[in-house]
């Protein structure tokens, strides 16, 4: 018969193994996040309106991070083991991209790539122009954008149809803002130059300053689909509210 010290030993070893294997499974589970992190899905939520009509504020996607190849921004904390770009395929003009903002290398952006490395891009009249050429644009319904206090604009909504065939929409104020008439922009080599769908209301590569051209070592990744939206009309202690908040139209959404 076992004695009593006898059956504290084992039962000390069956506790010290049950630890040991919560702890491996814990460790396990956060290297296969990491892994899948980095080399495959991001996610990302839209904190602020400069895509809408695509992305809506509250709306969380994810990005594939294989899209383009791999940089030290691909990385957990963007840690600097390489420079550049490993299996890189360049992104397509029309493409929903998440980047590192040029400007501090920290922040993340989500923008449409407009303008390819070599590209000329203007904006004439709030139309857009590359290497020369109107991008045509076609007026559809009216897009009703929410302000912060409830109230409703009209906004005149377009369909853009980019050089290689891609459409997608767009909304606008009018014609005169102050970035609708700029300067000739040539995109360096290497760089990407982007812009938000709405355009009246995006800090996008149209200002040098902030943002600028955006290095191919900048991108993350491409947004694939929306996996999850609100409207933020539940908070997170509001719990019966959050069925009523839910943007249901929106779930698995594509992105294009």
């Amino acid at each position: 018969m076992r004695t009593n010290s006898a059956r504290k030993v084992i039962s000390k070893k069956r506790a010290s193994g049950g630890i040991v294997d919560t702890v491996k499974t814990i460790v396990y589970a956060v290297l296969i996040a990491l892994v899948v992190r980095t080399v495959a899905y991001e996610p990302f939520n839209i904190p602020s309106g400069s895509m809408i009509p695509t992305l809506l504020v509250g709306d969380y996607l994810f990005v594939s991070k294989f899209s383009y190849g791999y940089s030290r921004y691909s990385l957990p904390f963007g840690l600097p083991l390489f420079s550049g770009r490993i299996f890189f395929h360049p992104p397509q003009r029309g493409d929903v991209v998440v980047f590192k903002l040029p400007t501090d290398n920290s922040t993340d952006y989500i923008k449409r790539v407009i303008g390819l490395p070599g590209d000329t891009i203007q904006m004439k009249q709030g139309e857009l122009y590359i290497n020369n050429k109107e991008v045509p644009r076609k007026r559809t319904q009216d897009y009703l954008y929410p302000e912060g206090d409830g109230a409703i604009i009209p906004m005149k909504q377009y369909i853009e149809t980019l050089p290689n065939g891609v459409q997608h929409r767009i909304i606008k104020i009018g014609d005169d803002g102050p970035l609708d008439n700029t300067q000739v922009y040539h995109v360096p080599p290497g760089d990407y130059f982007m812009m938000g769908d709405n355009r009246d209301n995006s800090q996008d590569s149209r200002v040098l300053s902030a943002v600028g051209y955006v290095p191919a070592e900048n991108l993350i990744g491409k947004a694939q689909f929306v996996f999850f939206s609100t409207d933020g009309s539940a908070r997170l202690w509001e719990f019966w509210k959050w069925p009523f908040a839910i943007r249901y139209d929106r779930l698995f959404k594509g992105i294009s």
